[in-house]
């Protein structure tokens, strides 16, 4: 049963909560924290992008640089550098943005979705964001001579692999039911316990390895992945080394360059109650160990931790971790 996690108190009064189910590994796999529902599958959503791009780096995608692999694990938010970074992948390719098989969508940064608006243009798939993933997995395919009008189906070999990746770096789960994203791909059933397994997995991997490349180009370029200000790049701004992912419907997965793990699945989906979880549970492992420490900004992830509640234009109230809660 999954347990209240988070809570918002406007006014000294707690006016609601958000429940749901959270897990935090050691460096060995050994359970830290274990709230709710952590053994039961759910959908990671892009949460599963690090892992994707782990495929698609086996399938034979050979990105240009550091920047086109972290656009293959983002959901960004339709700004320039992130249109750039795609267009520069499905190019380099031999694709345009026609070939890319994801819905259209206008940009999800504000600014940037008022400038498309103001110029009096339309939704385009590229915007979505998804698109670099889309636009990798084409790349993925023209290396293989795959088909690339099928590549977003369940049975395709790009798609095939990439379940086969994401079983084998979360383990030790039953080959479920696949679903279907909100970008069109099937997407695989994980638990949160070995959802936080896998990023470790990423987090600690050997220099030269797939694994390792995704991890390194995610914390290279948290802009990339997300957005201007998107959780994970205030997180990654503010703890050294972190590899963090954000997930639709209230999904974080994320570890430490320790191997330090964490997942949690937020019940109602309402994505406000992620960024001051995550920071109260990175503050609290900061302050575990020494170690840790040296790595994280106690000030940013203690304002991170805190999100305002506003009335009247001022704010009189926060949205937080319940109290104690780990």
């Amino acid at each position: 049963m999954s347990v209240e996690l988070v809570e918002v108190v406007r006014s000294g009064f707690r006016e609601c909560v958000h429940r749901g189910s959270l897990i935090v590994l050691d460096p060995d796999g050994g359970v830290l924290v274990s709230l709710g529902e952590v053994h039961t599958p759910i959908y990671p959503r892009s949460s599963n992008k690090p892992m994707q791009a782990v495929a698609l780096l086996r399938a034979g995608f050979v990105p240009r640089d550091s920047a086109e692999l972290a656009i293959a694990t983002a959901s960004h938010e339709g700004e320039t550098d992130h249109v750039e970074a795609v267009e520069r992948v499905l190019s380099g390719a031999g694709f345009t943005e026609k070939d890319l098989r994801c819905p259209t969508d206008l940009p999800g940064n504000e600014l940037a979705r008022a400038e498309v608006l103001a110029a009096g243009r339309t939704p385009r798939s590229i915007y979505m964001n998804c698109s670099g993933k889309h636009a990798a997995m084409l790349a993925a395919c023209a290396a293989n001579g795959w088909d690339t009008d099928g590549y977003t189906d369940a049975g395709h070999p790009l798609q095939q692999l990439v379940t086969e990746t994401i079983l084998e770096l979360t383990g030790d789960i039953e080959d479920t039911d696949l679903g279907i994203d909100g970008c069109g791909l099937p997407i695989v059933p994980v638990p949160l316990f070995n959802l936080a397994r896998a990023y470790s997995r990423l987090a600690t991997a050997e220099t030269g390895t797939p694994e390792r490349a995704v991890a390194d180009a995610v914390r290279e370029h948290p802009f990339l992945i997300s957005g201007t200000g998107k959780d994970d790049l205030k997180l990654m701004r503010a703890v050294g080394g972190l590899l963090c992912k954000a997930g639709a419907d209230g999904i974080h997965a994320g570890a430490l360059p320790d191997g330090t793990s964490f997942a949690f699945k937020i019940d109602d989906g309402h994505e406000r109650a992620r960024l001051p979880l995550t920071a109260a549970l990175l503050h609290r492992l900061g302050a575990g160990t020494a170690a840790n420490a040296a790595t994280f900004d106690s000030e940013r992830l203690a304002v991170l931790s805190s999100a305002p509640v506003f009335g009247g234009g001022v704010r009189v109230g926060t949205v937080r971790a319940v109290p104690g809660v780990f």
